[in-house]
């Protein structure tokens, strides 16, 4: 599992995660994801293109960023997941609790709007 943190002003962080976010790949991110989404208000796009497996155990961790950046006033919005992806996002509804945008330029668009 890869990541990778692109902060693009203080008002946008970029979250590339790469690989398979099940329980091997959450323990070798979670740190460096939970310290990039939580520990100062902006808004954070989670790029999920290069993501091929989510689990319970990776929704959780996305969870876990989307209330701590709501708690800080910032938010949490999901872009770009492969179809496998998207599907386990929406029939555990997640999509209905984290936005999901179907790309990185949308995603930035909307979070910019807000």
């Amino acid at each position: 599992m890869k990541i990778s943190i692109d902060r693009r002003s203080e008002d946008l962080t970029v979250v590339h995660l790469e690989g398979r976010l099940d329980i091997d790949g959450s323990r070798a991110v979670e740190d460096k994801f939970a310290f990039a989404t939580t520990t100062h208000q902006t808004g954070v796009i989670v790029d999920l293109s290069g993501l091929s497996f989510l689990a319970s155990i990776g929704i959780r961790m996305l969870m876990s960023a989307a209330r701590g950046q709501h708690g800080r006033g910032g938010k949490v919005v999901l872009a770009a997941p492969q179809e496998s992806v998207r599907k386990v996002l929406e029939v555990a509804g997640i999509d209905q609790l984290i936005p999901l945008y179907a790309d990185l330029a949308s995603a930035e668009a909307a979070l910019m709007a807000a």
